[in-house]
């Protein structure tokens, strides 16, 4: 699975089970984390859904090929035994991947941070404050600013003008024999 087409935490993905994976809604119930050795509510206290990007849906699609850990219990991302990965050899997994690729060596969690980023730009504050799992919206509020600005500055351009702004006309209607 791509984690960067995700907003889910490593504990969320170490928790994730095949039953809240939802290939027709293109969505993900996230129900628990996998913390310290334990499973358990998720770091929000809550559950929520969050959507599939196509390329996170197409990753799960193939992964739920494989022969062993497909039913509705089994663990998405298990171990050879089918239980849970290790969160620390999951790391070492993805720096390798990230050396492997000759890219810089970020946390795991940066990619949960490129989401959010990202998504600001798609969709409101509220839906990126569901998807992420926070609490309340200021946590959200730090990718505000990679939020693109596009039209702003000709938005208030006229406020800020010299010159008066143009009247508007509005456009006539063309008379017929009926009006």
């Amino acid at each position: 699975m791509r984690a960067l087409g995700s907003p889910l935490r490593l504990s969320e993905l170490l928790a994730l089970r095949w039953r809240s994976v939802d290939f027709e809604r293109e969505s993900i119930r996230v129900e628990s984390g996998f913390t310290l050795g334990r499973e358990g509510l998720p770091k929000s206290n809550r559950e929520r859904a969050v959507p599939m990007a196509p390329e996170v849906l197409q990753g799960l699609a193939r992964l739920g090929q494989r022969d062993d850990w497909v039913a509705d219990d089994d663990l998405v991302f298990a171990g050879e035994l089918g239980g849970h990965l290790s969160p620390s050899k999951l790391r070492i997994r993805y720096h390798a991947a990230l050396n492997a690729a000759d890219l810089r060596r970020l946390r795991f969690h940066d990619l949960r941070h490129t989401f959010g980023s990202i998504a600001i730009n798609q969709a409101d504050p509220v839906q990126v404050k569901t998807w992420m799992g926070h609490a309340d919206l200021k946590a959200t509020e730090r990718y505000l600013h990679y939020k693109e600005r596009g039209d702003e500055a000709r938005l208030l351009s006229g406020a800020f003008s010299a010159e008066p702004a143009a009247e508007t006309v509005p456009p006539t209607v063309p008379q017929t024999a009926e009006n």
